[in-house]
């Protein structure tokens, strides 16, 4: 079973997830839509701040997700990837964007939609990544306008994710 615990009287409030898996955690002041999967050892912990996700998002495996005590919330829009051992920490990450693998993204920065910010980058705190580019780097900088085919990438992942999910769900044909 997943562990999903209220910290300080604060449950997790989930929509209709695709996936949770066994050993993923969920705490505190956590507002997920539905259709979001949360990946094996992934962990959103909404304990010092409150975190948001919105609909079809897909935190992956061994995902940190995170905020800063009295400073910095974390908002996650619609169809997001947060890619495998990523860490999203007190920032607001919008809609259509992968956070490749490994990637950090620190407090106050912005992710604006239809961003990809590369595998093992750095987004420092209070960036603001513009919509429609590859971000690089450590720390990230702006790269290259994403191309047709990236951004046709962006609005294919979520679905792929709510498909995965389907193969761990025990009713599936």
């Amino acid at each position: 079973m997943p562990v999903i615990l209220p910290v300080k009287g604060k449950y997790p409030q989930l929509g209709k997830p695709s996936f949770i898996a066994e050993n993923a955690t969920i705490v505190g002041d956590v507002e997920m839509g539905d259709g979001c999967s949360v990946w094996f050892n992934a962990v959103v912990r909404g304990d010092v701040n409150s975190i948001t996700i919105g609909k079809e998002t897909n935190i992956q495996d061994g995902a940190v997700i995170h905020a800063t005590y009295l400073k910095a919330a974390t908002h996650i829009g619609n169809r997001v990837s947060v890619g495998h051992n990523a860490m999203v920490h007190g920032c607001t990450v919008e809609d259509n964007v992968l956070i490749g693998m490994g990637a950090i993204v620190m407090d106050h920065a912005v992710i604006q939609p239809y961003c990809i910010i590369a595998a093992g980058s750095v987004v420092l705190e209070n960036t603001i990544c513009e919509t429609g580019y590859l971000y690089a780097g450590t720390p990230a900088k702006k790269i290259k306008p994403i191309t047709e085919e990236q951004r046709a990438l962006l609005n294919k992942l979520p679905d792929n994710y709510m498909m995965y999910s389907e193969w761990f769900n025990p009713t599936a044909p």
